[in-house]
């Protein structure tokens, strides 16, 4: 079978991680971690868990039933909302790790910042430490918006590498990347096909895809890809998870590029998730 060859990007501690990853929300059980463990055969090797999908054991399988390295993976879960206090937040992660059988994460993220709870600033501190303790190679978080990573930068000292966010052509996230970029954090995009059901049928979409002979999802994933966003696509189909991979043997014209971008939405988001005041535990 064929498999595609991703390169890296570099975060701002010096970790490498795929320019494309592979989303595990809904894997569970045997069948979600055949089609993980197909897509680690497929080329993949940045992987999106999260303790609330309630499948990192089945991620843990999933690189067990596999012949790929430990080291050449990049495996990611995420704090839940319940356990933001620092105590609850160091056995979470050990739970976390325990659940999979791995003996660290290649990155973990808090979750949501629950800014009504207020203590995200405690759940990242627990991660700072997680990391100096070896649990954690790299830290990042989720669906923060700015006046949240500058909370952590002034109280902390310590930025993300990574903030992952709704992001997909509906909703581009264009000042959010800005800030992003400005700060060395890398932008991942969660549900970087929107709902993919809905959005292969966008006559725009439809257009660019005929003009470079290719699926919409794979002109959407180059899309994220050249706007500096590394997408985490999902797919239990072994022949599109090879398709959402193979997206570094072309690239869209500028005025592609632009007229994707002029899709957006500001409603665009999927469900009512804005973190200045959407809370999740």
């Amino acid at each position: 079978m064929m498999t595609h060859t991703v390169p890296n990007v570099t975060m701002h501690d010096g970790v490498t991680i795929p320019a494309v990853g592979f989303g595990t929300v809904k894997l569970n059980g045997n069948e979600g971690a055949g089609a993980i463990a197909n897509a680690i055969r497929n080329g993949y090797r940045l992987l999106d868990s999260a303790y609330n999908y309630e499948n990192e054991g089945t991620v843990g399988e999933a690189i067990r039933r596999t012949t790929v390295p430990r080291e050449e993976l990049r495996i990611t879960s995420k704090l839940p909302g319940r356990y933001h206090s620092y105590d609850k937040a160091v056995v979470t992660i050990q739970e976390s790790l325990y659940r999979a059988g791995l003996d660290y994460y290649d990155l973990y993220l808090i979750h949501w910042p629950n800014p009504i709870q207020d203590q995200y600033v405690e759940a990242w501190q627990a991660l700072i430490d997680a990391q100096k303790w070896g649990l954690i190679r790299s830290i990042g978080v989720s669906n923060f918006l700015p006046e949240h990573l500058e909370r952590l930068k002034k109280e902390t000292g310590i930025l993300p590498v990574i903030n992952q966010v709704e992001l997909h052509p509906f909703f581009n996230q264009e000042a959010q990347r800005k800030y992003h970029d400005e700060n060395g954090i890398i932008t991942e995009s969660w549900s970087p096909l929107y709902q993919a059901g809905d959005i292969i049928h966008n006559e725009t979409l439809q257009g660019i895809a005929g003009k470079y002979g290719r699926t919409v999802s794979q002109i959407i994933l180059r899309w994220h890809v050249q706007i500096g966003a590394v997408p985490i696509p999902r797919s239990t189909s072994p022949q599109r998870q090879l398709e959402n991979i193979g997206l570094f043997d072309f690239t869209l014209e500028d005025e592609d590029m632009q007229t994707i971008n002029r899709l957006t939405r500001s409603d665009g988001r999927i469900f009512d998730g804005d973190p200045a005041v959407y809370e999740e535990f």
